[in-house]
């Protein structure tokens, strides 16, 4: 079965090391949802959270992502990567169901 998303060598070791800050990843998981909002009607969300009782869990090199029921059709197939190039430094998510983005990437809608 394929995993619902992929995140990118980068981005977990950016993951890792604001867990080393924030949080023990043994304890808490990573979080990734859907939510309404933002300028294209969906936004994503990440966080450092307790794992829920209908949790989908994922296991990325000792990274424990929870994703709840609702988001999983929001985020199969996508791609989290972490970039820190000239133009912004931060997560980015590669959907490739998303009919529309918004300028800063944030949002989407399908």
């Amino acid at each position: 079965m394929e995993p619902i998303l992929t995140i990118t060598e980068k981005a977990q070791l950016q993951i890792k090391a604001l867990a080393s800050l924030e949080c023990d990843l043994e304890a808490k998981g990573l979080r990734i949802s859907v939510t309404g909002g933002g300028c294209s009607g969906l936004s994503y969300k990440i966080l450092f959270s307790e794992e829920r009782v209908k949790d989908n869990i994922l296991d990325f090199s000792g990274i424990k992502v929870l994703i709840d029921p609702k988001s999983v059709i929001y985020l199969k197939g996508i791609e989290l990567d972490f970039k820190d190039g000239l133009n912004g430094k931060g997560f980015v998510f590669d959907n490739p169901n998303a009919k529309n983005t918004c300028g800063c990437g944030e949002s989407f809608a399908v």
